[in-house]
C-alpha cells in the first residue's frame, strides 16, 4: 500500500509538471521517499503511534533496507479491532531536493524532479498530509475520521473558519 501511495503521488506530481519520466522507474529508484519520507500509516492503540509494526514473528514480512521503506510501521497482518492511520502525504523539503541525502540515500537519481517548478510550490506550500484513522473489523473496516474535511474546498472553508459541511 505504501508503494501504491508514492505511485499516485508521483502520477500527481508528473501531471503538474514537478517529476518527469516513468513513474515505475522512479518507485524503484526510491524517489517517492524525496517526497513522501515517512511511511503510510501506523498503528494506533494505548500511544498515538502504538509499537509493534515489524514482530519477531513476522519473519515473512522482512524489512526492506531501501530508504524510505526501512521505516515502515506497519508490516503486518491486520486483525479485527487494531486501528491503523493512513496519512500519505507530500512535502517539498529543501535539504533533500538540493540533493542533501543522508550517506546511505546519495544513489536516489534527483534528475526526476523539476526543482524550478517546485520553487514556484514553495511560494506558498511546503507539503500537505490529510490522515485517516481506520479500525478493522470482522467484515471490513471502519473509517472513524470519515466526517472531517477532505477536499481542497472543504478543508480551505475550513481553514477560513467557514461552515465546510454546507459545500
Amino acid at each position: 500500500m505504501h508503494i501504491l501511495a508514492e505511485k499516485v503521488t508521483l502520477t500527481g506530481l508528473k501531471e503538474l509538471g514537478i517529476v518527469t519520466g516513468d513513474i515505475d522507474e522512479m518507485v524503484k529508484g526510491r524517489v517517492g521517499f524525496i517526497f513522501q519520507p515517512h511511511g503510510l500509516g501506523h498503528l494506533i492503540g494505548l500511544d498515538v503511534h502504538d509499537v509493534g509494526g515489524y514482530l519477531e514473528n513476522y519473519k515473512d514480512t522482512p524489512r526492506d533496507p531501501q530508504p524510505g521503506l526501512k521505516g515502515l510501521r506497519c508490516g503486518r497482518i491486520m486483525k479485527p479491532g487494531m486501528c491503523v492511520t493512513i496519512e500519505p502525504g507530500c512535502y517539498f523539503r529543501d535539504f533533500l531536493l538540493k540533493g542533501e541525502l543522508p550517506k546511505d540515500q546519495l544513489d536516489i537519481d534527483l534528475s526526476y524532479i523539476n526543482l524550478e517548478k517546485i520553487k514556484e510550490y514553495q511560494e506558498e506550500i511546503s507539503g500537505v498530509r490529510i490522515e485517516d484513522i481506520i479500525c478493522i473489523t470482522e467484515d471490513g473496516n471502519e473509517h472513524i475520521t470519515k466526517a472531517i474535511p477532505r477536499t481542497v474546498e472543504e478543508i480551505e472553508a475550513c481553514m477560513r473558519g467557514d461552515d465546510w459541511k454546507a459545500l
